[in-house]
């Protein structure tokens, strides 16, 4: 491919002069070859200063160094073209063989070949058609990768997403237009992402939004979104064509988040809404299906809410019901205690004398014993027991661990609960709890990483079980 070369004509006009006076014969002045290149040059330069060039891109490659190199060529001519980086590191479409351009630039020659070439400042698709053509090839070339395959999509948006980021302009009528659906409808916190939607750099930075939303991680300073909309007005295929670019329909599509793509009109389609999870015909619609409507789930509630007291106070009249008419069969409380009342009457009458003397002996002879009883005694019994109940409530107050604390002693505990009673232990242990009189505090050891252990509960202590028979009588 052709690069042109420095141009090496002098200033003082040494070639036009040579060559005005070049004339038929022998003794016309001989020119050197750099020398004729170079007026060539000056030629073509200064009569192709600015050119528009129509014609379809042909071997099209883009080298090492970033420079983009291609031939011009229509049905009957063929001219090279070369794109500089800067100015190839800028185009709205990645150029490819087939596709008709029309190319703005120069006209210069490279003496080293002898050759002509057109060097392009802005390189544009030429009309609707070409653009159409081009979007085509790219959606057969991303489709083939399976990039818009149904399984890599989901299935459904999320229901009541908390978080929705959106990608778009911030400034037009767009992020108006989403923001007011949203809070008419159900509101929700948005988070906007403001970026080109149309010209240089445009795809790249809402290819750099979606990738950056799926790159925020759950639980941290910004809420990660549960659903991202890309939007864009209406606009001409040129102005939507940021949308199309392969850079944007990979980012869509390698998103983890549920995506909604909302660019254009109705009628306007871009491979963003093939990679996209859902396509919304308008950015409003994208809005709608975001969320549902706030007062319809409320009144939907409501209505269930009814439903289900109804269903329970209807119930609660069955069970009275039925309650009422078991208790019509059941017999009175006197016929069930009759019989029973008057099996006790009988065996009443049943014991014999002996029976009632034996009685008689028991309570007479309970009731010597009783008054043998020495009252004496068993105050004295009564005191010593005491004073010694009373020393053992002195020494177990002087054992007590929270007398201690009271006078500004701690207690040491590991996570576990268990009393930790040197340093080493205290170490290896990481995390401490120690034990004042009014309560606990954690700390933690300094140079352990051990997390600190939940503390166990506490289990309430079982009841006591009610003493069983009649106990001693003294």
């Amino acid at each position: 491919m052709s690069v042109p070369f420095p141009d090496t004509a002098s200033d003082d006009g040494t070639e036009a002069r040579l060559l005005a006076e070049a004339a038929p014969g022998d003794n016309a002045p001989a020119l050197s070859v750099s020398q004729l290149s170079a007026a060539i040059k000056r030629t073509v330069e200064d009569g192709f200063a600015r050119v528009r060039v129509r014609g379809e891109l042909s071997g099209a490659k883009r080298a090492a160094s970033g420079h983009f190199y291609a031939a011009l060529k229509d049905d009957n001519a063929l001219i090279d073209m070369v794109m500089w980086k800067g100015q190839a590191g800028r185009l709205a479409f990645r150029p490819e063989d087939g596709i008709e351009v029309i190319a703005t630039g120069k006209l210069t020659t490279y003496p080293g070949r002898s050759k002509y070439q057109l060097v392009v400042d802005t390189l544009e698709v030429a009309g609707e058609g070409a653009l159409m053509l081009l979007f085509e090839k790219l959606k057969a070339r991303l489709g083939a990768e399976g990039l818009f395959d149904r399984e890599r999509k989901y299935d459904r948006l999320p229901y009541l997403p908390r978080t929705i980021g959106v990608v778009t302009s911030p400034t037009g009528a767009v992020i108006r237009d989403i923001l007011h659906r949203l809070a008419d409808r159900c509101p929700t916190h948005v988070i906007v992402w403001p970026v080109l939607v149309q010209g240089d750099g445009a795809a790249a930075q809402v290819a750099s939004a979606i990738r950056g939303f799926d790159a925020i991680a759950p639980g941290g300073p910004v809420p990660r979104p549960d659903l991202v909309i890309v939007a864009r007005g209406g606009g001409s295929i040129e102005d939507l064509w940021a949308f199309n670019e392969e850079v944007v329909v990979r980012a869509i599509a390698d998103c983890r988040i549920p995506t909604i793509s909302a660019v254009g009109h109705e009628t306007d389609v871009t491979l963003a809404d093939y990679a996209a999870d859902v396509r919304a015909p308008t950015p409003t619609a994208a809005a709608e299906m975001a969320v549902p409507v706030r007062a319809e789930l409320m009144s939907q509630l409501a209505t269930w809410n009814g439903r289900v007291i109804g269903a329970a106070n209807r119930h609660q009249r069955l069970a009275g019901g039925r309650l009422t008419a078991l208790a019509r069969h059941l017999p009175k409380r006197e016929a069930l205690y009759a019989p029973q009342r008057q099996r006790l009457d009988d065996a009443g009458e049943r014991l014999d004398r002996s029976q009632r003397h034996r009685l008689t002996m028991i309570s007479e002879r309970l009731a010597a014993r009783g008054a043998a009883l020495r009252p004496a005694l068993l105050a004295r019994r009564w005191d010593r027991d005491r004073a010694q109940l009373d020393g053992l409530g002195r020494l177990l107050t002087s054992l007590d661990p929270r007398a201690l604390l009271s006078r500004g002693y701690a207690m040491v505990r590991d996570g576990g609960g268990a009393i930790v009673t040197s340093a080493g232990k205290a170490k290896d242990a990481g995390h401490l709890r120690l034990q004042f009189a009014d309560g606990e505090v954690p700390v933690h050891v300094s140079g352990s990483d051990a997390p600190p252990p939940a503390p166990k509960p506490q289990r309430k202590p079982p009841l006591a079980e009610p003493k069983r028979g009649q106990g001693e009588l003294f």
